[in-house]
């Protein structure tokens, strides 16, 4: 049975096409690529929707290929090579076999230093395998997942998301066990997402690095503001709601058609049930999105400097600063000395609160900005 949406506007993972807009010319790009034997580099800024479509990738791949899997691991939070080896682990063991039993079976020979074990899920009543790990076992788990996978024989697609992480593990060596694994498994296909695009291009596209020219390198941006409107104002259309174009653009130009605050802004005006959605409705609902969120954003502030907090305050009121050491712009906001300044510029990136494009850097979380532009 269908999933029943109340909100059409998703603002976290994935549910169908229907709820989903536009990227057809990504998604046809990223299945011919794949389906062709290449795996592929997918970048954008967080937020802008890659997950989305990797999920919608998925969805088609599926759709078009029942028999295939697709497995989608989060890095995001992964510190070290034990967590990595978790979450691959964890996400791809199983996966290929139907009869519980036979999997709890398979595991407990395969894997050294796991140990299997089974629950049942309290949602839906079916059994579930649970892995407990000892901890320095991790290269001959990551190989024996790799063996795992090519011993199959099923045709796999596997998404690493924020990929980038892996850079940043103790371990310096992982980089190169998962090329060496990789380039040997021809029935699995990977997609390295990540929203550190300069991470990201050191670790394929730099002579250095394992990774070294290993896949199609992919970037993607904002949906295009006239499907977004007609995407969006059908759903209003469909309750006898009018949101004009005007409105919309107003939105789409204020977050420069950022997908995921679009989406937000969408989804809390669908929730006002207003017949006609104006300018003082939009300012209502950034307004209250702001307010729930302040907690949060005083506890960003607390956790810096009074120059760094000075800094991240003057690159919102800019909105964009080309040159962020530049005389005219430190004299402006009277900050600190132009060490100083890029020691802090340097701190606020590695945090991801700021985020530096081709035309500069501005504050990564829009809602962020919008708050600290108030103070």
């Amino acid at each position: 049975m269908a999933t029943v949406i109340e909100n059409p506007f998703i603002i976290s993972g994935y549910e169908s096409p229907k709820y989903f807009c536009d990227r057809e010319a990504e998604t046809s790009e990223l299945l011919t690529t794949l389906r062709n034997g290449s795996n592929v580099t997918l970048t954008s800024p967080r937020r802008m929707g890659k997950t989305g479509l990797i999920l919608h990738l998925f969805h088609h791949l599926q759709k078009t290929s029942p028999k295939i899997t697709t497995i989608y691991i989060d890095l995001f939070s992964t510190s070290d090579i034990t967590d990595f080896t978790k979450a691959f682990a964890s996400a791809v063991l199983g996966k290929l076999d139907s009869n519980p039993v036979k999997v709890m079976k398979k595991l407990g020979s395969l894997l050294k230093g796991v140990r299997p074990n089974m629950t049942i899920d309290e949602r839906t009543g079916t059994p579930k395998i649970g892995l407990d790990f000892v901890p320095g076992t991790e290269n001959n788990n990551i190989e024996q997942v790799f063996n795992y996978l090519k011993n199959s024989g099923k045709e796999c697609y596997i998404a690493f998301d924020e990929f980038q992480q892996i850079a940043n593990y103790p371990e310096k060596n992982l980089e190169a066990l998962l090329r060496t694994y990789i380039q040997n498994i021809h029935n699995v296909h990977f997609i390295f997402s990540g929203s550190q695009a300069h991470m990201l291009n050191e670790m394929f596209l730099s002579p250095k690095r394992p990774f070294y020219l290993s896949s199609s390198q992919k970037t993607i941006g904002t949906i295009k503001e006239d499907k977004y409107y007609a995407f969006a104002s059908a759903f209003f259309n469909k309750q006898r709601r009018t949101l004009s174009k005007e409105i919309f653009d107003l939105i789409y130009q204020k977050y420069e058609g950022h997908t995921w605050y679009i989406q937000k802004i969408m989804h809390q005006l669908y929730l006002r049930k207003k017949s006609e959605i104006n300018e003082d409705l939009v300012r209502e609902v950034i307004s209250d999105i702001l307010n729930d969120n302040e907690y949060y954003y005083h506890s960003i502030l607390h956790a810096y400097t009074k120059g760094r907090i000075n800094l991240l305050k003057a690159i919102a009121k800019e909105k964009r600063v080309k040159e962020i050491t530049s005389g005219a712009f430190l004299n402006k906001y009277n900050l600190s000395a132009t060490s100083s300044v890029k020691s802090a510029i340097k701190t606020l990136m590695d945090n991801e609160l700021v985020y530096r494009s081709d035309d500069g850097y501005m504050i990564y979380d829009r809602f962020f900005g919008d708050w600290l532009r108030l103070l």
